[in-house]
């Protein structure tokens, strides 16, 4: 009874913070054709004080691949949530052990994976743009991510152990 409040805490929970990263992803992708296409001086104010006039200036390119990459961050990011609340749905407590979810934790750690090599490369250009004078102010959180791909991956091995030992489990019995 308690695991069963807990599931449905964590679904509930997976639901606001999957619906909070879509909505900062859309509004970071409608500040960007705005600032693109509209007015430039969005570029000061693109979404919760980030401000990239300085890399507007410094070059257009430049500014498109840097939003690209955070547009990139925070879909992955909302897709992984998806999947955690396909994961919190796919799970039964009386026989916890199946297929779909372990293929749902390998596929979360894959594309944990992808978002941490994504942040990282974000990272780098980040830090590239910094020897040149342009101050970008984003949290890329490369390294988190790369070691949750790592535990999550660890547990998807562990996980499909589990499903190997219950169906021995069944044979025998």
């Amino acid at each position: 009874m308690k695991t069963n409040k807990i599931l449905s805490t964590m679904k509930v929970v997976s639901w606001i913070i999957f619906i909070g990263l879509c909505i900062k992803a859309g509004a970071i992708i409608i500040s960007s054709f705005v600032s693109l296409f509209v007015n430039q001086e969005a570029t000061k104010d693109l979404y919760l004080g980030l401000d990239f006039s300085s890399l507007y200036e410094f070059g257009v390119g430049y500014y498109v691949v840097l939003l690209a990459f955070m547009i990139s961050l925070l879909a992955l990011q909302a897709y992984i949530f998806f999947l955690v609340i396909k994961l919190f749905s796919k799970f039964s407590e009386h026989s916890p052990f199946n297929q779909e979810v372990s293929k749902l934790i390998i596929k979360i750690s894959y594309f944990s994976l992808f978002t941490g090599l994504i942040a990282s490369i974000g990272t780098g250009f980040s830090k590239w743009l910094g020897k040149r004078n342009i101050l970008v102010s984003f949290d890329w959180g490369a390294e988190e991510f790369l070691f949750m791909s790592g535990v999550i991956f660890i547990v998807a091995m562990f996980y499909k152990r589990g499903i190997e030992i219950q169906s021995e489990n069944e044979l025998t019995v």
